[in-house]
C-alpha cells in the first residue's frame, strides 16, 4: 500500500460570471411621444453547479473519455501523456487504505481513473461519482491521510506508488470527489523537496476541476437554449 507523504483538502469553486447585459439604446429625440412598456428583466443565467449537483440534472454522458479526453494533456508549458483508464461500478476496487469504506458508506456509485505521465512521474486521478452533492462533500470530510486512489498502470505508464511514499490530494465539486495519487515509477520515496511531483497532482486535480466545471457548463448552456 502506498503512503501518503503529503495530502492536499481544499475545494475548488469554479463558479461563472454572467456577462454584462448590453446597454439599451436611447430614443431618438423628436416631438413624437414614446411608447412605454412594462418594466423587463431577462432571466438569471443558469448555474452550472446546479447541472453537476445531483444526478437528476446531470445526465450527460459520462466515461473516462469525457472526463479525460485525447491522448495527452496540457497544463501550461507541461504536456502530460495519457496511460490506461479504469471504470468501476464498486467504487472500492480502485481505492486503497481508508478510501474504499469511505466511498462504499456515501454511495459511491461510480470511480472513474485516469494515469498520466511525464519524465518518470506519474500520476492517478480517480473521479468518484455520487448521486447528490452532499454525499460528495460528506465523504470527502471523512477522509484523511491515508484515503487514497489506487495507482492504475498501463498503456506507457510503468507501475508507481505500490510501495514507495507517494503524494495524495482529494477534493470534490458538485456530485464528484477526485483523488490524485503522483510518484516515481523508478520507486523512489517522494519527499517534500519533489516540488515536480507535487506540480503534476497539483496539475491533475486541477484539470479534473475543470472538467467537471465543463461538464455543468454544457448542460446549463443546452438547457437555457431549449
Amino acid at each position: 500500500m502506498a503512503m501518503a507523504v503529503v495530502s492536499a483538502n481544499g475545494g475548488n469553486d469554479a463558479s461563472g460570471k454572467p456577462t454584462n447585459l448590453p446597454a439599451t439604446a436611447s430614443l431618438p429625440s423628436g416631438s413624437a411621444t414614446a411608447p412605454s412598456f412594462a418594466p423587463t428583466s431577462a432571466p438569471p443565467p443558469l448555474d452550472p453547479k446546479d447541472f453537476i449537483s445531483s444526478a437528476k440534472k446531470d445526465t450527460a454522458p459520462l466515461s473516462p473519455e469525457t472526463l479525460f479526453p485525447g491522448t495527452q494533456l496540457t497544463m501550461g508549458d507541461t504536456v502530460y501523456k495519457k496511460g490506461a483508464t479504469s471504470d468501476a461500478k464498486n467504487c472500492s476496487t480502485g481505492a486503497d487504505g481508508t478510501l474504499p469504506k469511505i466511498l462504499t458508506a456515501n454511495g459511491c456509485t461510480r470511480l472513474i481513473r485516469a494515469s498520466y505521465v511525464k519524465d518518470g512521474i506519474a500520476v492517478t486521478v480517480g473521479v468518484a461519482v455520487f448521486d447528490t452533492a452532499a454525499q460528495a462533500e460528506k465523504a470527502k470530510g471523512q477522509t484523511d491521510g491515508r484515503s487514497m486512489v489506487l495507482s492504475l498502470a498501463g498503456k506507457g505508464v510503468k507501475p508507481f506508488c505500490n510501495a514507495a511514499i507517494c503524494r495524495s490530494t482529494r477534493n470534490a465539486y458538485g456530485r464528484y470527489a477526485y483523488f490524485t495519487i503522483s510518484g516515481f515509477t523508478n520507486g523512489k520515496n517522494v519527499t517534500k523537496k519533489d516540488t515536480d511531483v507535487f506540480r503534476t497532482g497539483d496539475d491533475l486535480q486541477q484539470f479534473t476541476a475543470n472538467q467537471i466545471y465543463r461538464r455543468g457548463q454544457a448542460q446549463a448552456s443546452t438547457a437555457a437554449n431549449r
